[in-house]
């Protein structure tokens, strides 16, 4: 945080006591000059905040009582970033009642009101020249997010159903540490009391959501990210392409995937990568346009041998 920032926010917390204070009390609070406490105040008056100023012999700063206050300050660029983080948002999922993606499509077109009115006029000018495209992604209710960092930030235990990949539903307590947001997925990672270890759950496969009033002494924690991460990769097959592209064309090809990318001599790559199923890859060779080697199980080269049949009948 900037050091106007943090002086904005201090003189913003000061007045906000109802209290009046002096110029020369409020300078000595802050630790600033007079004259850096008027522009501040100043400051504050361009952001909507309705301070009142008496001058002379006792005169004084206070905030307007009464008056509906703006309630976010926000300079120019992080107002943008707020807008783009919300249109971001509001383009992931199906748009749900009550999830994520929905509030955030609501928050949306009301952001503007909440920012002062010197940004309002980039604000609009910004929406009316942003289109997202649509990201095929479960939607996650936003209360149940908001229900588990209360329970993680007081220690309570919760309990809801889950449904498995496979369909089966099973009921459990958890011990609930920490949620990420990883490939377009809303994830928890908790200890779960019934099977006396860690679990990651997909927030959107959970139902029935409750918080107990059980509390819990915290554990030792894994890092979620790369729990997660091993976790999703630990039943995946390893697979090794060696294309016939420059590194910079691989990633891109692969930029929605997690792979390990190695420049090889003659202007090859090698793209290392954990595969569920060998149709996975199939379109990033495709847009590639270029030869490439395979190295994996018998599995999958049958699958690719398949596939490159089908290819070739079609096409005949």
């Amino acid at each position: 945080m900037s050091d106007v920032t943090r002086r904005m926010l201090s003189l913003l917390a000061s007045l906000q006591t109802g209290r009046a204070f002096g110029g020369g009390e409020l300078a000595a609070r802050l630790g600033v000059s007079p004259r850096t406490l008027r522009r501040d105040i100043d400051r504050l008056r361009e952001y909507g905040y309705p301070v009142e100023t008496r001058p002379g012999p006792g005169g004084h700063y206070r905030l307007t009582a009464g008056a509906v206050m703006p309630p976010l300050m926000l300079e120019d660029d992080e107002a943008i970033a707020v807008l783009l983080g919300l249109a971001a948002l509001a383009s992931t999922g199906s748009a749900d009642e009550g999830s994520v993606d929905e509030a955030a499509t609501r928050a949306y077109g009301k952001v503007e009101q909440y920012l002062p009115k010197r940004l309002r006029p980039r604000i609009a000018r910004v929406r009316s020249s942003l289109e997202t495209s649509e990201v095929r992604a479960p939607s996650t209710s936003a209360g149940d997010l908001g229900e588990l960092a209360d329970a993680i930030a007081a220690r309570q235990v919760v309990a809801f159903d889950y449904e498995r990949k496979d369909g089966v539903v099973s009921s459990r307590r958890v011990e609930p540490y920490r949620q990420v947001h990883h490939l377009q997925r809303w994830f928890l990672l908790g200890w779960d009391l019934g099977r006396g270890d860690w679990r990651v759950f997909r927030t959107d496969r959970l139902s029935g959501l409750r918080l107990s009033t059980t509390r819990f002494d915290p554990r030792p924690a894994p890092p979620a990210v790369d729990y997660l991460a091993e976790g999703i990769g630990k039943d995946r097959q390893p697979v090794v392409f060696v294309v016939e592209a420059p590194p910079a064309a691989v990633a891109e090809a692969f930029r929605h995937d997690t792979v390990e990318l190695s420049v090889l001599d003659g202007g090859r790559t090698r793209v290392a990568i954990g595969l569920d199923s060998w149709e996975w890859p199939l379109a990033a060779l495709a847009f590639l346009d270029a030869d490439f080697t395979i190295e994996a199980t018998d599995a999958f080269r049958e699958g690719f041998r398949r596939f490159a049949e089908r290819l070739r009948s079609a096409a005949a």
